[in-house]
């Protein structure tokens, strides 16, 4: 099937938006120690799926995510400026500078709640989707989380609920691999599953398994499933598979090779060792940008602009963060009570 060049180009710019959002990210977390007053996650080398994900979505469908959030903000529609602004307590981001890097949320673009808790937003997506079937509305509800969250009991008693009361939810799990350190990339010990996908499967989940680093497949099946979930069925249960990003091994994300060089994409060689086959095979950014060019869909010189557009907008984001100034001790109390 052709590639249509209008979404593309809208996937393409979807994932360099994060990417390059994310690089400033780490860049202020090592070029000014102490700044970012926590750990930080990042969600580089993922962004095929946020991208292909929200991109299939509305502006009024619920979004619900992690610890890793910033891509799944960017891509529904976040403002860089604000993300950052959020990421650095200050009273231009998304919360005021209450929420910090963990726990961003936009409920004027369907993202009503972040969590830093490992398994914490997947009960709440099951209620928000629960709530969409009680107003009558064509919602669609998405819960993104990694797969260690399948090792916690709230992950399991919603997905119970979810099939019971046959919500019309999307349980999406970037299957990254860092759960494999706890040991659940191959098995679940506390379902007895030879794999994680087993355990929607046996509660009568419809469940899908694709590479979570092929932004189109990504779009494609989440389009198909949000259909069906305006039409109310549900649940459902995507796995997108993902080649975890060598820098994020370790305690803090590391740049290894410096910012990502967008002719990456079609010198894949040029590529820094440091970054093994990751960067040469599996960068979700840049294996698109080649496959556009390759099928004459985009020139290099269009995504070299694109990029480069992309790279002003996080230095100014970046600037209007570092403006943005720091909530007054007057008000700790606001927003404390609804």
């Amino acid at each position: 099937m052709p590639i249509d060049k209008s979404l593309a180009s809208q996937l393409l710019q979807s994932m360099l938006r994060i990417r390059r959002l994310e690089e400033q990210v780490i860049h202020i977390a090592q070029d000014h120690p102490g700044l970012i007053r926590f750990h930080y996650h990042v969600y580089i080398g993922q962004e095929a799926t946020a991208a292909g994900v929200c991109g299939a979505l509305r502006r009024d469908d619920y979004v619900f995510t992690t610890h890793r959030n910033h891509g799944h903000v960017s891509a529904k529609g976040g403002d860089s400026g604000r993300i950052l602004a959020e990421i650095l307590a200050r009273v231009d981001g998304y919360c005021g500078g209450r929420a910090g890097t963990f726990h961003i949320a936009a409920p004027e673009m369907g993202i009503l709640h972040s969590s830093a808790i490992v398994g914490g937003c997947v009960p709440l997506g099951a209620g928000a989707a629960w709530g969409v079937r009680q107003k009558g509305t064509d919602q669609a509800t998405v819960v993104f989380f990694g797969d260690g969250t399948m090792e916690e009991g709230a992950t399991y008693e919603a997905l119970n609920l979810a099939a019971v009361w046959q919500l019309p939810v999307i349980f999406c799990m970037e299957h990254n691999g860092r759960g494999a350190q706890w040991g659940t990339r191959e098995r679940s010990a506390s379902h007895g599953a030879s794999d994680l996908t087993d355990v929607p499967r046996s509660l009568n989940i419809v469940t899908t398994s694709i590479d979570g680093g092929v932004v189109e497949a990504v779009y494609e099946t989440t389009a198909e499933l949000v259909s069906k979930v305006r039409m109310g069925e549900g649940p459902f249960f995507l796995e997108t598979r993902i080649e975890r990003w060598p820098g994020n091994n370790g305690m803090f994300p590391r740049l290894l090779g410096g910012d990502t060089n967008i002719t990456w994409a079609w010198e894949p060689a040029s590529a820094p060792e440091a970054l093994g086959a990751w960067g040469k095979e599996y960068d979700p950014v840049m294996t698109y940008a080649r496959k556009l060019v390759a099928g004459c869909v985009m020139s290099r010189q269009e995504i070299v602009d694109m990029d480069a557009s992309l790279a002003e907008e996080a230095r100014q984001a970046t600037e209007f963060a570092f403006n943005s100034p720091e909530p007054k001790a007057e008000t700790t109390r606001e927003f404390v009570y609804a």
